[in-house]
């Protein structure tokens, strides 16, 4: 499995580093379809209406939020996940997660739903491509244009957006 995982990421950087892919190339696609369950429900950033009522739920690390994180986003992190700390919530209230590329938010989301939140949806394809289609994203000072890229490796994916790691 893992050597199948590095095989997928090394032929997805090959293309995006040799010229063949541009914007959301198809190696970042086939990238997030290995990852993404097909019954989990996905959102999209032009769901502006979705978006806007839905409660934005960041499943990154505190410190990859504290870089950038979408506008009203609330930190829920993923390794100190804690259910309780969304017990204000009604179990109707919508809800999108979202990570670097939503593998972590769709392993929160599954969570959220087996707890009973009837509509959770995962951000496609995460801040990433959040930010390489020149949304905003924000930081405790406001409007940024960085983001963590969470490794050195994973960063590749991130073409219009300053990288942190």
């Amino acid at each position: 499995m893992m050597k199948a995982f590095y095989l997928l990421l090394f032929f997805s950087a090959t293309l995006v580093l040799s010229g063949q892919a541009s914007g959301q190339s198809l190696a970042y696609r086939t990238l997030l379809k290995a990852y993404y369950d097909s019954d989990f429900p996905l959102i999209y950033p032009e769901n502006g209406e979705l978006l806007q009522k839905a409660v934005l739920l960041d499943t990154r690390e505190q410190e990859e939020y504290e870089v950038s994180h979408l506008q009203h986003a609330k930190w829920v992190g993923y390794e100190t996940f804690d259910i309780n700390a969304l017990d204000t919530l009604s179990k109707d209230t919508p809800l999108v997660v979202y990570c670097s590329i939503g593998a972590r938010s769709q392993d929160i989301g599954n969570r959220l739903k087996q707890v009973g939140f009837k509509e959770v949806y995962n951000l496609y394809g995460g801040i990433f491509h959040w930010v390489n289609e020149g949304l905003p994203i924000y930081n405790e000072k406001g409007p940024t244009r960085k983001v963590h890229a969470y490794s050195r490796s994973w960063g590749i994916w991130v073409k219009n957006a300053q990288k942190v790691y």
